[in-house]
């Protein structure tokens, strides 16, 4: 990993929901949403990818540069992850 790697920090569906519908209260398993407690109606998938999408842009527009310590902290959080079985997948 180099101090220009991009590691995204805003790209995901928990951003994705609070974007399209701020506070409202949901879960979802796979692609399907289990619970939805909003008045609002809820985003299909193909909202929720297509601002994931937009996410992804913006940050992607970004030069972010880390430093050394912040990439060591990053990368010890991702084996973390790893090791708890998340592979990153839908």
């Amino acid at each position: 990993m180099t101090t220009e790697t991009k590691i995204y920090q805003l790209y995901g569906i928990n951003t994705a929901m609070h974007l399209l519908r701020p506070g409202a209260r949901w879960e979802i398993s796979g692609r399907a949403f289990t619970v939805w407690e909003d008045e609002r109606p809820c985003p299909s998938w193909d909202e929720v990818m297509e601002t994931m999408e937009k996410i992804k842009a913006f940050e992607d527009s970004i030069e972010t540069i880390w430093t050394k310590e912040q990439l060591k902290e990053l990368t010890g959080q991702f084996e973390e992850l790893e090791k708890a079985g998340y592979t990153g997948e839908f």
